[in-house]
């Protein structure tokens, strides 16, 4: 079992059709896969609060959008996440690579990655961490939580996650 694969069949089993992209070594085999998909619309960017105002506006305009970015762009993006996405009750879903957690080898990215969680939980984003097997069922309660709830929802995936096969 390929978790990038998992990730992917998951996002197009919850009919996302449009991605934003924030590089990230743990997504780099994912976003070639997004760009390569006829049925995705892939918008690759530089920072993570601009991925969050274009995935709000494809919302707006009937479309189904995920941002892929890594757990340090969750700090650039509170303002937007905030005052557009909970504030508007704009659902989106966030495919975050979680750096700085066990098996972190730069020590640059701890601090952020102890930090994530709670601030996850201070901003009321509910928040999953999916296991391989579980990758599927957690991505289909995460979409579901998120266009229930009209709110953004964040799936963590830990260093250990794109390790396991």
């Amino acid at each position: 079992m390929d978790p990038t694969i998992e990730v992917f069949n998951s996002m197009k089993e919850e009919g996302i059709d449009f991605v934003v992209s924030v590089p990230c070594i743990n997504l780099q085999e994912l976003i070639p896969m997004v760009d390569a998909d006829p049925d995705i619309i892939h918008v690759p960017v530089t920072r993570e609060e601009e991925g969050i105002g274009i995935c709000a506006g494809a919302y707006m305009g009937g479309k189904k959008p995920a941002l892929l970015m890594q757990n340090s762009g969750l700090g650039n993006s509170i303002n937007a996440l905030a005052s557009l996405n909970s504030l508007f009750k704009i659902p989106i879903l966030m495919i975050i690579s979680h750096r700085g957690v066990e098996g972190e080898p730069i020590c640059a990215q701890v601090p952020m990655g102890i930090k994530t969680p709670p601030l996850l939980e201070t901003m009321d984003i509910p928040y999953f961490n999916p296991c391989l097997e579980g990758t599927r069922e957690t991505i289909a309660n995460a979409m579901k939580t998120a266009y229930e709830d009209k709110t953004p929802v964040a799936v963590l995936l830990e260093i250990c996650f794109w390790s396991e096969q």
